[in-house]
C-alpha cells in the first residue's frame, strides 16, 4: 500500500535532517523524504501538521512476558502497549518461563510476534541453560533461531570460569553478550544502600555491587576480545568505570533505564512498591550522572525497561513485592524531559531511543540494520508520528500495558508527560493510530 505522511516536522537523528515535509512510503519502505515526487498518488494519507515524524522508536529493553507469565502480560497486549508509544523494535531478554535457550521456543516467540504486524521483535537468547550459570547454550543454534545476542537477565553468573568461556566463546563467533552488571552476593537487597534504606529497615545494595561486576567483567573483555553490551547501568561509579573502559577502546555498549535516568531512592516515599526497581533506584547523585553520561554519548541508549507485573505481585510489603514496572509508554515521553532538563535539540533526545540504539543493536548482530532508527530513502518505514505539544496524565485507563503499575504514576508523582503519539508505522503498515 501507498501512503502519505503529509506536512509533518521531519526530524531524523541520524543524519540531522529538520524539516517540514512529506514522507511517502511504498512496498514498505520509504521512497521520498521531504518532497515528494508528482507522480506519487497515495491511498491513505497521513496528516502530521503540527505533529514530529521521527523513526520508530527501539527499545533495548522490554519483557512481553510469553511465554510463561501471561497473568502480567502477553504479546498481544504488550506489542500493542509498544506501538502506541512509539516503538517499532524492541530487544527482549530471555527471562520467560521456559527460558529462552532452546531455538524452537525462540522461533515461536517470533513466529507469534510476526503475525501480529506490530512492533519488530529481537530476542536475547539464554547465555547458560536455564539461566543456571553452569553450562553454556548453543549460541549458534540459537542465532540461527533469531537471537541477536545473549544474556543472563538478572541473574549473574556466580562461576567467574563459566562467565570467561562464555565471553570466549561469543567472541570467537562475534556474538555479543547483553549483561546487567550485579555481584550476585552483594546485590541481594531490595533498595540502594544508603540512608534512606537504613531509615526505612530495608536491606541495602551498595554501588560495589555494580562496580565489582564492571572490573570482573571489563578484566575478563580484555583477555577474551568479547563484545558486551552493559544493561542499565545505575551508578555514578558505574559510569565512570564505563566511561574508561570505552577510552581503552574496549568492544563496549551500555544503556540505562527511564526509571534511573528520573528517578531517586526518595521516590521509594513510604514503602511504595512501585518503585520496587532492579537496578534499584539510587541518589541524586548518581542520577545526576547518568542524566549527563547519556547526554555526551558515554550511556548509548535509554530503554523502558518494561516489565509489566500483576496486581497481587505488587500489593505486597515492598522487600516482597516482585521488582518491576511499565514503561513502554512512557519512552518517548520521558525521553523528551530528559532532552528538555539538559538544554538538547529534540533531534538529540530523540537520538538516545532511535539511531543510537539502532547502532547497538546493528552492532549486536554483526551487520548494520537495514534504515532502522533513521528516515532514509530505501529504508523500512517503521516511523512515529508524535505530537510534542500535547500534555498526558499516566493512569491505568492511559495505558495498554496489561502491567499498571509504574512510579510515574499520576497520582504518585504528580507529573504529566509531554508528547503523545499520534501513529505509528510499521513495515509501512499502520500498526497505531491514536485520536488527536
Amino acid at each position: 500500500m501507498k501512503l502519505l505522511i503529509s506536512n509533518g516536522r521531519i526530524i531524523d537523528p541520524a543524519s540531522g535532517l529538520d524539516q517540514v515535509g512529506d514522507i511517502a512510503i511504498g512496498s514498505g519502505r520509504i521512497l521520498a523524504v521531504g518532497r515528494v515526487p508528482a507522480d506519487f498518488s497515495a491511498q491513505r494519507t497521513v496528516d502530521a501538521t503540527g505533529c514530529v515524524v521521527t523513526p520508530g522508536l527501539v527499545d533495548l529493553c522490554a519483557r512481553l512476558r510469553e511465554p510463561g507469565f501471561e497473568h502480567e502480560g502477553m504479546l498481544e497486549s504488550e506489542t500493542s502497549a509498544a506501538v502506541a508509544g512509539g516503538i517499532t523494535s524492541l530487544v527482549c531478554p530471555p527471562d520467560t518461563d521456559p527460558v529462552l535457550d532452546e531455538p524452537g521456543l525462540v522461533e515461536m516467540l517470533k513466529f507469534r510476534a510476526e503475525k501480529m504486524h506490530r512492533a519488530r521483535l529481537f530476542p536475547l537468547g539464554a547465555l547458560t541453560r536455564g539461566l543456571q550459570g553452569q553450562v553454556l547454550t548453543e549460541m549458534a543454534e540459537l542465532t540461527e533461531a533469531g537471537c541477536i545476542g545473549f544474556g543472563q537477565a538478572e541473574t549473574a553468573v556466580v562461576d567467574t570460569q563459566v562467565l570467561q568461556r562464555a565471553l570466549q566463546y561469543a567472541a570467537t563467533y562475534g556474538f555479543t553478550v547483553w549483561l546487567r552488571p550485579q555481584d550476585p552476593h552483594l546485590g541481594k537487597g531490595v533498595a540502594a544502600s544508603g540512608p534512606l534504606a537504613t531509615r526505612l529497615g530495608l536491606s541495602g545494595v551498595p554501588v560495589a555491587a555494580e562496580t565489582i561486576a564492571l572490573n570482573t567483567l571489563f578484566a575478563l573483555m580484555r583477555s577474551t576480545g568479547a563484545r558486551v553490551h552493559v544493561c542499565r547501568v545505575s551508578s555514578a561509579a558505574g559510569v565512570e568505570l564505563i566511561r574508561q573502559a570505552k577510552a581503552e577502546g574496549l568492544a563496549l555498549t551500555c544503556d540505562v533505564s527511564i526509571n534511573s535516568l528520573h528517578l531517586t531512592d526518595h521516590d521509594i516515599g513510604y514503602f511504595d512498591s512501585r518503585a520496587r526497581l532492579q537496578p534499584p533506584l539510587r541518589q541524586q547523585r548518581d542520577r545526576d550522572a547518568l542524566a549527563a553520561a547519556l547526554a555526551d554519548g558515554t550511556i548509548d541508549a535509554l530503554v523502558s525497561d518494561h516489565a509489566p507485573v500483576e496486581g497481587d505481585a505488587k500489593a505486597l510489603p515492598f522487600a516482597e513485592a516482585e521488582p518491576g514496572a511499565t514503561g513502554m509508554e512512557l519512552l518517548l515521553s520521558l525521553a523528551l524531559r530528559w532532552g528538555e532538563s539538559q538544554g538538547l535539540t529534540l533531534a538529540q533526545a530523540l537520538s538516545v531511543v532511535t539511531d543510537r540504539p539502532a547502532r547497538v543493536l546493528g552492532s549486536s548482530v554483526g551487520q548494520a540494520m537495514t534504515g532502522m532508527g533513521r528516515l532514509a530513502v530505501g529504508a523500512a518505514a517503521d516511523i512515529c508520528v508524535f505530537d510534542p505539544q500535547a500534555t498526558w496524565q499516566v493512569t491505568p485507563e492511559a495505558l495498554r500495558s496489561q502491567g499498571k503499575h509504574t512510579p510515574f504514576a499520576f497520582e504518585v508523582s504528580g507529573m504529566s508527560m509531554s508528547g503523545r503519539v499520534r501513529a505509528t508505522l510499521v513495515g509501512g503498515q499502520l500498526a497505531y493510530q491514536g485520536t488527536a
